[in-house]
């Protein structure tokens, strides 16, 4: 069965789904062909810029949002196997099935976007959605089995990736912040990574030196610092530990 198919090869693109998504880098790469400065303007190419940079800080937004108010065992970044030791259903997940997923696709958006070819982002999209609509079966198929009626009665008031903030049910448990330290910083490095990148690349391309200007190099020096000093925290110290997250 074609739902099976689907299922399978779900569950092979969970397990990597760390670093598969990477292979887009090649599409950003072909697209730095015909590169240049809107309108001629590097201030408007800027202005842009920092404005992708939001989307994809929005996505960050977002996975902070969800992973803050829910308990341990749930919404991890686990690869090796499907993982739920309790059915989320409020919070962000009383109003799409998949926030997480959403919010991956806006930081991913936000860096497809920078370059202004019109093609990438629905290339893009395009990729996002085979990709992820496999992972997204395997994982419903995984919580139908583990949580029956449950899962079946939320799945079916409750819209698989475009959200519908009609439905939202307060979170059971409190936020928690030091739980968005533990697990998002690795998200943030990301998004710092990406864009300060694609920054350096324009650069190189159009003028011949790979140079990054005072404020993308501010924020990628904060990016670094932030990521190295929370993964200390959470490898060497209990400091970012929360009981039951």
């Amino acid at each position: 069965m074609l739902t099976d198919e689907m299922r399978q090869q779900g569950s092979w693109l969970f397990r990597w789904r760390s670093y598969l998504p990477f292979t887009f880098l090649a599409v950003l790469a072909a697209s730095i062909v015909g590169l240049h400065w809107p309108f001629g303007s590097y201030i408007i190419h800027e202005v842009w810029e920092f404005s992708c940079l939001m989307i994809s800080f929005l996505g960050l937004a977002i996975r902070c949002a969800t992973v803050g108010f829910v308990p341990r065992g749930t919404s991890g970044r686990n690869t090796r196997d499907q993982c739920a030791e309790s059915l989320n259903t409020t919070g962000l997940y009383s109003v799409v099935r998949h926030p997480l997923y959403v919010a991956n696709y806006l930081v991913g958006l936000g860096v497809a976007l920078v370059w202004l070819n019109w093609w990438v982002p629905l290339v893009y999209t395009l990729l996002f959605w085979l990709y992820y609509e496999r992972i997204m079966v395997a994982e419903e198929h995984f919580l139908e089995q583990q949580f029956g009626d449950d899962f079946r009665r939320w799945a079916a008031s409750t819209r698989a990736f475009v959200p519908d903030f009609s439905q939202w049910r307060r979170p059971n448990l409190p936020f928690s912040l030091k739980t968005v330290f533990r697990r998002e910083y690795t998200t943030l490095l990301l998004i710092v990574l990406l864009h300060s990148g694609l920054e350096v690349a324009e650069h190189y391309w159009l003028e011949g030196r790979p140079t990054i200007g005072p404020d993308w190099s501010t924020l990628l020096v904060s990016g670094v610092a932030i990521y190295l000093v929370l993964r200390t925290l959470k490898k060497k110290t209990a400091m970012l530990d929360v009981a039951g997250r």
